[in-house]
């Protein structure tokens, strides 16, 4: 891929981040050599598209970028699965294309979902406060703030407060436990970024506020929420939200993270144990690329969330809305963002968890999906990761140019 399309996409495909092993020690020995993708022939998409596919993951580990890359595309036009890299450093075994792993803020998919549903069962009104279902937590300077407005991220309530700032003090904090009522707590007592609804701000704290949200009117707690309306039905048997445990249970393909050196140069740490109570229901969910792949073609058919509250999830807010600080137009609606590849209007949603990058992507007519688990060692770097990136212009196009 030429850089400007590089330049291009990263500007457009915008991260969702949240703040991983005890494994301990920096590896200091030498990269595995590259592995063959590994390629699952059923029904393939066109030869062309195919070979790009299998380029953009090819020769991994790649320093500097990704150790393993799980791929799955599908549609109207045909499938493509493949895998490259290894399932660790140490023993340098090829990558488990089943394996499990953490999705970062894809959660927020299945949290507004749930929240969704719960609209459509009138146990919630989007328009309604938040403060209505919340009022011992909510206080009157966010009183205003509406439902539809932490799903799309239009609320004005800033991030919480979190133990240091640099990359060294969030792995010194790996471990710590947050709970979602202290992390909304934290925000609260900051003012407003902005009055809701006028700007945008991606930002964790809105599906923080609800997942309690859904505890609240639900009377039961939030992953079995989203276990009994989303995975059950859908037969999503290795996903899961791992709660206090910073361990990935279950097989999974180990993730490392770049750190700087004291005498200038670099290191990788395994990062795969990292505690998620800081992300909740904004971002903790562990999943595989075949559930992934399964629950965005019931998603987008209609299957998850039924009748008119589906399109809450297409469509963005008012052309007025412009995002916060950069006053770029709003990306967001409620769980998912759109962008144009490939002269196709694509939704879908990015997660960012220290080791690992995910991808659940599709056009609405579901002519092709695209799902992708990267173990980037630079999974919350400020540009996408170059593997990622390469994936997702072969799997739909490169942006149009500007």
């Amino acid at each position: 891929m030429n850089t400007r399309t590089r330049t291009l996409l990263a500007a457009i495909l915008v991260l969702g981040v949240a703040a991983g092993p005890a494994a301990p020690a920096a590896l200091a020995h030498a990269v595995p050599a590259p592995t063959r993708a590994a390629e699952a022939r059923t029904r393939t998409v066109p030869a062309a598209d195919a070979e790009a596919l299998r380029a953009a993951i090819s020769g991994l580990p790649a320093e500097g970028d990704a150790t393993a890359a799980l791929v799955r595309v599908s549609g109207t036009d045909g499938t493509w699965r493949g895998s490259s890299g290894v399932h660790d450093l140490v023993s340098g075994r090829p990558a488990d294309p089943a394996a499990r792993f953490r999705a970062g803020s894809v959660t927020k998919v299945f949290t507004a979902a749930t929240v969704l549903q719960l609209a459509g069962e009138r146990k919630l009104d989007l328009d309604r406060t938040a403060r209505h279902y919340l009022p011992d937590l909510i206080p009157v300077s966010y009183g205003r703030v509406t439902v539809r407005q932490l799903l799309n991220h239009t609320s004005g309530i800033p991030a919480a407060r979190m133990p240091g700032t640099t990359l060294e003090e969030a792995y010194a904090h790996r471990f710590d436990l947050h709970t979602p009522r202290g992390m909304v707590a934290s925000a609260m007592a900051q003012a407003p970024e902005f009055t809701p609804g006028l700007s945008q701000h991606y930002l964790n704290i809105n599906y923080t506020v609800l997942g309690l949200l859904v505890e609240r009117v639900t009377g039961d707690s939030y992953a079995h929420q989203v276990g009994e309306r989303v995975l059950r039905p859908l037969g999503l048997r290795s996903t899961s939200f791992p709660g206090t445990d910073p361990r990935l249970r279950g097989p999974h393909n180990h993730g490392y993270q770049t750190f700087d050196t004291p005498g200038g140069g670099t290191e990788l740490r395994d990062v795969t144990v990292w505690g998620v109570t800081d992300a909740w229901a904004a971002g903790d969910i562990v999943s595989t690329t075949a559930d992934l792949e399964r629950f965005t073609r019931a998603l987008f058919a209609g299957r998850v969330v039924r009748g008119p509250l589906l399109e809450e999830m297409f469509t963005l807010p008012d052309p007025s809305v412009r995002t916060y600080r950069t006053g770029g137009p709003a990306q967001y609606s409620a769980g998912l963002s759109a962008l144009t590849l490939g002269g196709r209007e694509v939704w879908g949603k990015t997660g960012g968890r220290w080791g690992y990058n995910t991808v659940v992507a599709a056009t609405r007519d579901l002519s092709r999906t695209l799902v992708y688990s990267v173990n980037s060692t630079d999974a919350k770097g400020q540009d996408m990761n170059a593997t990622a990136m390469d994936i997702v212009v072969a799997a739909f196009g490169a942006p149009p140019a500007k």
